[in-house]
């Protein structure tokens, strides 16, 4: 059986790294072929040079994306069927024994050694990738403090709720993946509510809104759709990138708006209602709900299967690890589980990717009704613009990957909402 896991774990882990790079390679090149010459639809409002620069961003960021991929499965590899896991275990164990300490640190070990080796890459991407084409406005003083909050708060959440589930595991008997899933869940909420008042403000300065006239735009708006805010906040996203966004934050009556000041500093007011009414779209077609709906039922059966994988020798042994017969096994099981998990799942990604794309045309459908869709369609370019997003994606690559529909299709869609509204 485990001989048999191991050949399926090879097969899957192959497949997903063949079609990433082939993807990849598609997208490279369909988009190289087209950067000479903006599409007909967008003539009037991008630049040759603009599209370039987005054709030539996106070839970039693919052919580093290849790289992170190719270096991913390296690590998989080494951590699971060429010893590596067993190897850190091993060591904790001459070091803390297999009590309760060493299965706490296993897996902060492993989540440390998978970060260590995705920092160069986010690194490069910061200040080689975004810094080569305008976008990086992070010092490297500031990268290493975002660096340093992280890792404090990933341990001040992070260890609690991992202890939390390991005793779980040791502790509740065979149902110990649905009282976990309880207190998941519950960790989950927590963190939402807290987000947007404790969290986000260590590594962003959030401050009302200021110019009236907008925020009377945004209150109408609001007032139109039936939707109850805390406040709408500009953040300094400009701090680190000249990329602009908006979003919201929060659960129930303590949801904020918030835009970056970038994107506040190049739309217009009616673009911005117009990109608002998008979003507020999302939370009025219950888009948000049946996310975090699908995100529950999910997460309770991924922990049920991860709840019969640990009773199985195979799933060790296939995966390279020799359990312990003497003591217990939770924290090699959690690692191995997630280290794989990804390899598995991977060929549903087209299918998240499809129903987040019709989430998009049906919020871009609900901005068309509340502001006017020309709005909408202006804000949508500047923003391709502005954050460089190529308006000629390989299709496939799109198809399979992309949560947003393609520039083309969608402004597409919206000017015919437009001429019938």
């Amino acid at each position: 059986m485990a001989t048999g896991f191991t050949a399926l774990f090879v097969v899957f882990l192959l497949a997903m790294v063949g079609l990433k790079f082939w993807l990849a390679s598609r997208q490279v090149r369909h988009v190289s072929a087209h950067a000479g010459k903006v599409p007909e639809q967008f003539a009037e409002r991008v630049t040759i040079e603009a599209h370039r620069k987005a054709a030539a961003y996106t070839v970039a960021r693919q052919r580093l994306g290849m790289i992170e991929t190719a270096v991913a499965a390296v690590l998989l590899v080494a951590l699971t069927l060429l010893g590596g896991l067993q190897v850190v275990s091993d060591t904790l164990a001459d070091w803390v024994g297999r009590g309760f300490m060493f299965q706490l640190l296993l897996v902060a070990a492993v989540v440390a050694i998978v970060s260590l080796v995705d920092l160069p890459f986010a690194w490069y991407r910061q200040f080689r990738v975004e810094q080569a084409f305008g976008f990086n406005r992070m010092t490297p003083a500031l990268f290493i403090a975002d660096l340093v909050k992280s890792v404090l708060l990933a341990v001040a959440l992070g260890l609690p709720i991992l202890a939390v589930i390991l005793w779980l595991m040791q502790q509740a008997g065979s149902l110990w993946w649905l009282y976990a899933w309880m207190v998941w869940i519950g960790f989950n909420a927590l963190v939402l509510v807290l987000y947007p008042t404790l969290i986000a403000p260590l590594f962003n300065k959030f401050t009302p809104l200021q110019d009236s006239a907008l925020a009377a735009r945004i209150h109408a708006l609001l007032e139109r759709t039936g939707f109850s805010s805390r406040g709408v906040y500009v953040m300094d996203g400009s701090r680190r990138s000249s990329h602009g966004n908006a979003y919201f934050t929060g659960l129930g009556r303590a949801k904020r708006i918030v835009f970056f000041d970038t994107l506040v500093d190049r739309l217009q007011p009616p673009e911005i209602e117009a990109v608002l009414a998008h979003e507020l779209g999302h939370f009025k077609l219950k888009h948000i709900a049946k996310r975090l709906a699908f995100s529950v039922a999910s997460s309770l059966v991924v922990l049920a299967l991860l709840g019969w994988l640990i009773t199985q020798p195979w799933f060790y042994q296939g995966l390279g690890v020799t359990p312990a017969l003497d003591a217990r096994n939770d924290a090699l099981a959690l690692v191995l589980f997630f280290l794989v998990f990804p390899v598995f799942t991977f060929a549903f990604a087209p299918i998240a990717s499809r129903l987040s794309r019709r989430h998009e045309f049906e919020a871009d459908a609900f901005a068309a009704r509340h502001a006017q869709a020309s709005d909408l369609v202006t804000a949508l370019v500047k923003l391709y613009q502005e954050n460089a997003s190529t308006l000629t994606p390989d299709p496939l690559h799109s198809a399979f990957y992309d949560s947003h529909p393609p520039a083309a299709l969608r402004v597409q869609r919206l000017l015919a909402a437009g001429a019938h509204s």
